[in-house]
């Protein structure tokens, strides 16, 4: 997959906002990886701010729907993963600020 194509999904997942949270999961650091086969199946490895997120379902079915209008990609698969784990440190300078969260 291209530079271009990668940052184009990673722009649409911007779109994906933490209901809690009101930051979108790029700038939260929720967002581990993102790859494209040649088949068009994009898998999305994440995580989420806790474990046992009541709102996880939500967020995956915001990430697809992300991703959908995006014509090289055909399917997504949401991959939550919980290692590493998440901490504040992997927010964006943005989030921090938008948060109140000092660096």
């Amino acid at each position: 997959m291209d530079e271009a194509l990668k940052e184009n999904l990673m722009g649409a997942l911007e779109n994906v906002i933490d209901p809690e949270l009101g930051i979108d999961i790029v700038n939260l650091g929720l967002i581990y990886d993102v790859d494209l086969n040649d088949e068009g199946l994009c898998t999305v490895t994440m995580t989420l701010t806790a474990m046992g997120c009541p709102l996880s379902a939500h967020i995956e079915r915001d990430v697809k729907m992300a991703l959908d209008d995006i014509p090289e990609v055909k399917e997504v698969e949401v991959n939550i993963v919980w290692n590493p784990p998440w901490d504040k440190h992997m927010m964006s300078r943005y989030a921090k600020i938008a948060l109140g969260i000092p660096d």
